[in-house]
């Protein structure tokens, strides 16, 4: 019995390591909110256009982010709470308040790397 406990003890440790690890990816932004707002996202929230959250292809619900805008050099904190972007070579979609502090929702898209909090 002591041997499975410390087995399933050293299984959860393999995760919270495996889940915390470095993560960075460079590419496209987009944003999103009109048409949305209100809306239940795949996470199971309902969508705030308001809010610092974000769309990711794959990355857990529930995921902190930095993310830096190329262009401008200003970075926000996004939660991922949603799937996407489905559209070219774009790594990311943020809410209309991210992009908004980015200073980029005026030209709809942008340059960016993410990283893990």
């Amino acid at each position: 019995m002591i041997k499975r406990a410390v087995s399933v003890a050293l299984c959860a440790a393999a995760l919270s390591l495996v889940s915390s690890a470095a993560y960075a990816q460079c590419g496209g932004a987009s944003w999103y909110g009109p048409g949305f707002n209100g809306k239940r996202a795949a996470s199971g929230e309902i969508f705030n256009e308001n809010a610092m959250t974000a769309a990711h292809r794959s990355l857990p619900f529930g995921t902190k982010l930095r993310v830096v805008d190329q262009n401008s050099g200003k970075s926000v904190q996004v939660v991922i709470n949603d799937r996407g972007p489905f559209h070219g070579r774009r790594i990311i979609d943020l809410s209309k308040a991210a992009a908004t502090a980015l200073g980029f929702r005026n030209r709809g898209v942008t340059s960016v790397c993410i990283e893990r909090m």
